[in-house]
C-alpha cells in the first residue's frame, strides 16, 4: 500500500493523527508564561478603573453638595425642611439632592410649590464602586466633623451635613489611597 501523496511525496494526512508530548508541553509552557504576564496587568487595570470610578463619584457628590449649599444660603443638604433644625437624615440628604427644593430645603419631585432649585443629581446616589460595600448606595449621616468609615453594611457613603464632607464607606483601600481620592475631589 502506498501511504504517500504521489504529488508531494509526503506522508498521507491520515498517518499523522496527534501532537507529540513534547509539542504539547511546549504549548502549555508558552501559555503559562503569557498568563503570568497578563493576569497581574489585568487585575491592576480593574483596580485602577474602580479607583477612577470612586474619584468620579466623589467629585459628582461633592459638586452636587456644593451646588445645593450655594443655592440654599450655605446650608448643606441633609437638614430637615426648615433648613435650620438638624434632622440629619439620609432621606433628607438624598431627597434634597435628587428632587426639586425651595430655599429652605422643602422638596417636591415635580418642581411645584416654589421648588425651583435642583435636582443636583439625576437618578439616585451612585453606588460605592470599591471595597467591601461595593454596589451599595446608602448614605450614613453623621455628626462627626471628619467622618470615618462605618462597618454597617448598608451604607456606601458617610456624610456630615454640618461640614458637607462625604467619604467612601470603605477601609479596603489604604488610608493613603482614600486620602488621595478625596484630595483629588477637593482640588477641583
Amino acid at each position: 500500500m502506498d501511504y504517500t501523496n504521489s504529488e508531494l511525496g509526503k506522508p498521507h494526512a491520515a498517518c499523522r493523527q496527534a501532537f507529540s508530548l513534547v509539542e504539547l508541553v511546549v504549548v502549555v509552557v508558552i501559555l503559562g508564561i503569557l498568563a503570568s504576564i497578563a493576569i497581574p496587568r489585568l487585575s491592576r487595570g480593574s483596580t485602577g478603573a474602580r479607583e477612577s470610578a470612586l474619584n468620579a463619584d466623589l467629585r459628582t457628590l461633592q459638586n452636587a453638595i456644593q451646588c445645593y449649599a450655594v443655592e440654599h444660603k450655605n446650608v448643606f443638604p441633609g437638614f430637615t425642611s426648615d433648613g435650620v433644625n438638624p434632622g440629619q437624615t439620609a432621606d433628607s440628604f438624598i431627597n434634597q439632592l435628587t428632587m426639586f427644593s425651595d430655599i429652605i430645603g422643602v422638596v417636591d419631585p415635580t418642581g411645584g410649590h416654589g421648588c425651583i432649585f435642583g435636582p443636583y443629581l439625576l437618578g439616585d446616589i451612585p453606588p460605592l464602586p470599591v471595597g467591601k460595600y461595593a454596589g451599595v448606595n446608602g448614605v450614613l449621616v453623621t455628626n462627626d466633623l471628619q467622618p470615618s468609615a462605618a462597618p454597617d453594611g448598608v451604607n456606601g457613603w458617610v456624610y456630615n451635613c454640618k461640614s458637607g464632607i462625604i467619604i467612601a464607606n470603605t477601609t479596603s483601600l489604604s488610608a493613603q489611597e482614600v486620602e488621595q481620592a478625596e484630595a483629588e475631589v477637593t482640588k477641583t
